[in-house]
């Protein structure tokens, strides 16, 4: 089985900034783990485990998904639940141009049998995941709500394949689409 998901990557300039907001979130009480800087993505749509013999049409599917180029701003650190986050996030500006990517993906991939995804679709790049909350979490996250991580153009996405270690996630590329 092969665990994939569908990715729009950031720059490495805007990941050296996101490297920056973490090292202001490490400053806190919270027990953090802090997403890899270099792993840092926009996850279009999560597949799962994949039999390995779907992949190739996974990537036919995704072949046929054309768009225009398109900006997208990498913005403040916000999270699921503003008072007790478990995930801080990227908010992420590019009026609706990666929901509507996703949308496309979801209606190539439903015909091979792919779920669709049933909650609506909120754009951002994860960049800590908090194993034990403390208080001391909201100064930095008010500090960095309103910080500008940048602005990159979406020329494709990737079907990437991730693979679990102790160390974290190791991304690689299966396949990439541009335009």
């Amino acid at each position: 089985m092969v665990r994939a998901f569908i990715a729009i990557e950031v720059t490495p300039g805007i990941r050296e900034r996101i490297r920056e907001s973490q090292e202001i979130l490490k400053q806190c009480a919270a027990r953090l783990t802090l997403v890899d800087p270099g792993s840092i993505h926009l996850t279009l749509k999560f597949l799962g485990e994949v039999i390995p013999d779907r992949i190739q049409s996974v990537c036919a599917a995704l072949r046929e998904i054309r768009e225009d180029p398109y900006d997208m701003n990498i913005g403040g650190i916000s999270g699921n639940n503003p008072s007790r986050p478990r995930v801080i996030w990227c908010t992420i500006r590019d009026n609706g141009s990666s929901a509507s990517l996703a949308h496309r993906v979801e209606e190539a991939l439903a015909p091979l049998g792919f779920e669709r995804e049933g909650r609506p679709f909120t754009p951002h790049a994860t960049i800590a995941r908090v194993r034990e909350y403390d208080p001391s979490l909201q100064k930095p996250m008010k500090e960095l709500a309103g910080r500008e991580h940048g602005t990159c153009v979406v020329r494709g996405f990737s079907l990437k394949k991730s693979t679990l270690t102790p160390r974290g996630p190791i991304y690689e590329d299966i396949m990439r689409v541009e335009w």
